[in-house]
């Protein structure tokens, strides 16, 4: 598990420590707060770009220095602080500032911050470009914050790794802790894509729905719905997180990050990367793929990803495999944050044992093969589950979370 030889896999083996996640913090358009994502989660989705309108975070930095932080960086520190209080506080934690870290991905960073002052040198010269405009649009200004705001002087770190980040920044810390480096992490993605040239970026090159509508997998899915916000995950090392008497919602079992050396966009033909990644996951967490009973989907709502995903799951798991979901029909496509919107959701599918719909979803395309959930949410039996991430660049991610 998380990285252990395959020799020595298993709990209990020397060098590895169990990894538990004790706290949940979100912010998403269809719910801020786990209990409200959750119920936005068994909701109807809306049409067009998943923006948090009226977002303000004053409250958060203060008037003067919240114009210092770009909103990417606002949606992680709200939801690093939601997810420390989920977790007891960070008085609770008590753990050792220098073996506490941080770990949240990103896509495209602080894009908004960038795009505003290209257009102020453009139009009012160099000298009226902001000075914070480095320290505002850098990837890792958003884990930097997170660091500073709660000194935590462990490892701080930023993976940028397209749509599979948020993924990826989970499996990371994970190890961090089960190879004895850290003992907690905070772990997550944001991300804050919806400006007038990121839309027309991926307008032009025709990854976006024309009608606005995420059908994960259905027959009609003509391209993603892009979304914003963040999620992030207290990771704690099992044995501290009991000693303290916390509430462990879940455990991580196993990660990969494989990549398709195939095509700046395109995934490899037939999904090679993708189940590469699964089975190196898999195996990671000391099991097999029979004993995986639900995958969260990348599911994006395109018609070349969702395709290659579900020949790649397909080859496996065989047909139909596991229940399969994909919540992107509600959230959208959070870019680099998806991952981690979909680790919460699946920490929160096992606790509520209901795995979400697939909203949007009506009629399976006839290249689907897969057991996907639709029509209203399923009960179910938690167990092992498998979440996948794939990014533009080739970049695969796959993590396994387990029930407490």
């Amino acid at each position: 598990m998380l990285g252990v030889p395959a020799a020595t896999s298993g709990r209990g083996t020397l060098h590895v420590r169990r990894v538990a996640v004790t706290g949940l913090g979100v912010v998403a358009t269809c719910g801020i707060g786990k209990d409200a994502f959750w119920a936005g989660l068994q909701a109807e989705a809306p049409i067009g770009p998943r923006r948090l309108d009226g977002w303000d975070a004053t409250d958060l930095f203060g008037p003067k220095d919240v114009r210092r932080v770009d909103r990417f960086s606002q949606f992680t520190v709200a939801a690093a602080e939601d997810a420390l209080e989920d977790a007891g506080g960070r008085e609770a934690l008590g753990a050792d500032p220098d073996r506490a870290g941080v770990f949240v991905g990103t896509g495209v960073g602080g894009l908004e911050t960038l795009e505003t002052q290209i257009r102020i040198n453009i139009e009012k010269g160099a000298r009226r470009v902001s000075p914070f405009l480095v320290p505002m649009m850098m990837g890792n200004a958003a884990g930097a914050s997170v660091s500073m705001r709660y000194g935590l002087r462990g490892p701080c770190e930023t993976t940028v790794t397209a749509c599979a980040a948020g993924t990826h920044s989970i499996g990371n810390a994970a190890r961090l802790i089960a190879t004895g480096r850290c003992d907690v992490m905070v772990a997550g993605a944001a991300e804050a894509p919806i400006t007038p040239t990121g839309i027309a970026g991926f307008t032009n090159m025709t990854a976006l729905s024309s009608s606005g509508i995420s059908r994960p997998f259905d027959v009609q899915r003509d391209g993603f719905v892009i979304a914003e916000g963040a999620a992030v995950l207290i990771l704690e090392e099992w044995d501290r997180a009991v000693a303290r008497g916390a509430n462990i919602y879940a455990e991580v079992a196993g990660a990969a990050s494989t990549a398709d050396a195939h095509h700046i966009t395109a995934p490899a033909p037939g999904g090679s990367g993708a189940a590469a990644c699964m089975e190196v996951a898999i195996a990671d967490a000391g099991l097999t793929p029979a004993d995986i009973v639900h995958i969260n989907a990348h599911g994006t709502s395109t018609p070349l990803n969702d395709s290659a995903e579900a020949e790649a799951i397909t080859k496996v798991f065989g047909t139909p495999g596991p229940p399969v979901t994909s919540i992107k029909g509600v959230t959208g496509h959070a870019l680099g944050a998806a991952g981690a919107l979909e680790a919460v959701a699946i920490v929160l599918s096992m606790t509520h044992r209901l795995i979400p719909s697939t909203v949007g979803l009506t009629e399976l395309g006839p290249d689907i093969h897969l057991d996907v959930v639709m029509g209203g949410p399923r009960p179910w039996e938690p167990g092992p589950t498998l979440s996948n991430s794939f990014g533009f660049g080739g970049h695969n991610g796959c993590v396994i979370l387990l029930p407490a």
